[in-house]
């Protein structure tokens, strides 16, 4: 059984294809980049998967099921400028969200569970911010409470959408140890990415997206120079040290 199997999905917005026809698997256990330009559908791609918009056709499955919100096998970090960072709770309180998939959202959250989310605080270098409200936390602390909630959640199945945008080069490195030590674990995270020079590093497979599936499978057998014109058009600009490959802004 696949993680993630996604058959034909479509969605469209006032009649118009944002995604066409995707088709794509996920293998177990591995760190997968979701890579395109700007308008591609990337972040429509988790959402529709999610069910946190409607799809016009298609089939998503979650280890061979359809997938529930209630679900506790996937967890989900939105990008940071989606949410609402003057809402008044701590950084604690946004991790132990993560627990309610398994104490239930009307009971309140045992000692375990808070110790739990202080662990969780703790394997992102912020246990010193639980009682903190997180409008007074900087974007990259922000960013590592998500992670940190997803973290409690201890799901099988992550999607993070952008969690390298705007964090500094220590946050971005304390996340990508953190997707290792989770694909360690045996989980599968799926990471909307933008960085074409980082992927190679980061990322055992690879999704190319530009509203339909470009290319799929392994990082060193899918993002190739062909397959990233194809993917990004006249929108690349190649460097000859290290042959690194950037969008152009």
């Amino acid at each position: 059984m696949n993680p993630v199997d996604v058959k034909n999905l479509t969605v469209a917005y006032q009649k118009k294809a944002v995604l066409k026809n995707v088709t794509f698997t996920v293998p177990e256990g591995k760190l997968i980049g979701i890579i395109g330009p700007n308008g591609a559908g990337k972040s429509t791609l988790i959402k529709a998967v999610l069910g946190l918009i409607p799809k016009a056709s298609g089939e998503v499955k979650i280890y061979n099921k359809k997938y529930r919100a209630k679900d506790r096998i996937v967890g989900y970090v939105p990008q940071r400028g989606s949410v609402d960072w003057d809402f008044p709770t701590s950084a604690l309180d946004v991790v132990l969200m993560g627990r309610y998939g398994h104490v239930g959202w009307f009971k309140r959250p045992s000692k375990q569970d808070n110790q739990i989310a202080r662990e969780c605080l703790e394997k992102v270098g912020m246990e010193g911010y639980a009682d903190r409200q997180i409008s007074q936390l900087s974007g990259g602390q922000q960013q590592r409470v998500f992670l940190a909630r997803a973290l409690a959640q201890d799901a099988k199945v992550y999607f993070m959408d952008e969690p390298f945008v705007g964090v500094d080069a220590a946050t971005e490195r304390a996340i990508i140890d953190l997707l290792n030590e989770l694909k360690s674990q045996g989980k599968t995270v799926l990471v909307v990415h933008h960085d074409l020079q980082t992927v190679k590093d980061y990322f055992d497979d690879c999704l190319l997206l530009n509203v339909e599936t470009i290319a799929s499978g392994p990082t060193e057998q899918v993002f190739t120079m062909e397959n990233l014109h194809q993917t990004y058009g006249g929108k690349l600009a190649f460097l000859e040290q290290g042959k690194m490959m950037v969008e152009q802004k």
